[in-house]
């Protein structure tokens, strides 16, 4: 499975977390210990910068980790050290928030995600991808399709993760701009292509299933390794890394109702067939 410097500085940080609050310490205690602010301890234990091997040594002399933990601790820390993150030339336009998500996504093992009012961006056909753009009145459009279409690759590794998207019939109707039946013609023909693919999994939820509301969307991503599993939410201002385990089996149970609200594969094909009919006689009307 891929590994990227991201996924490792973050299981670090969720390891040395993880490890503080079982010593019963405050990440200012931490800090004091290393003589450095609260603030950047927050940042090693989210993963956002790296950290010094010699500190990371020291917080876990502080924490009473010693042996074969402390070895495989130090490891993670060496990988994690090893490289640095290509974010420069057009993918510099990626938000530093959503760069963890990016990174991680390889990384996975299992991806499920839910939408309620637009299509994801792995399943974004070119042409929905570029009104998209257009119409937020982005300067560089071209780097930010080139960036979502390099996201694409996750579906063609050796291993892909199992990609379990549950889009509302909403995002099937609401095109980027207003009414645009070309762009969700294609768009709904490139979903049709991508379903046929290995481990990608798409299911329609339908105005009329049966749930007593929806919730926003999310993002659930599990690994096969040290990472911790955790939920991602995007919002208007950025996004937020959700690992605690009762977070995360909420939007578990949130998703298994959504799962069993939603249509079954084949009934989600025909479902976007007849879409697709009906874009074509709006497009000829």
């Amino acid at each position: 499975m891929a590994s990227t410097v991201t996924s490792r500085r973050k299981q670090l940080g969720n390891e040395l977390r993880h490890a503080r609050l079982a010593a019963k310490m405050t990440q200012q205690q931490v800090a004091e210990v290393l003589g450095c602010t609260q603030g950047k301890v927050n940042k090693i234990e989210s993963g956002a910068v790296g950290v010094k091997l010699g500190d990371v040594r020291t917080m876990l002399e502080a924490f009473g980790i010693n042996g074969d933990e402390s070895e495989a601790l130090m490891s993670l820390a060496r990988a994690a050290a090893g490289q640095r993150g290509a974010w420069s030339g057009y993918r510099s336009v990626v938000p530093h928030w959503f760069r963890t998500f990016t990174d991680l996504e390889p990384a996975a093992v299992e991806i499920m995600t839910w939408h309620g009012e637009r299509i994801p961006g792995p399943l974004q056909s070119e042409h929905y991808m570029l009104k998209q753009f257009t119409e937020f009145g982005a300067t560089d459009v071209t780097s930010l399709v080139r960036n979502r279409l390099d996201r694409k690759a996750v579906f063609d590794q050796p291993q892909p993760p199992y990609y379990r998207f549950i889009i509302s019939e909403a995002a099937l109707h609401r095109a980027p701009g207003g009414r645009a039946p070309a762009v969700m013609l294609d768009q709904i023909e490139h979903l049709l292509e991508l379903d046929r693919r290995q481990r990608v999994y798409i299911h329609v939820l339908p105005f009329g299933a049966r749930l007593a509301a929806v919730p926003n969307d999310f993002t659930i991503m599990r690994f096969p390794d040290r990472t911790r599993d955790f939920v991602y939410i995007e919002h208007s201002a950025g996004g937020i890394y959700l690992d605690d385990q009762k977070d995360f089996q909420l939007f578990v149970d949130a998703w298994d109702r959504l799962r069993g609200a939603a249509l079954e594969r084949q009934e989600t094909r025909e479902f976007l067939k007849n879409m697709a009919d009906q874009y074509r006689v709006a497009m000829g009307a």
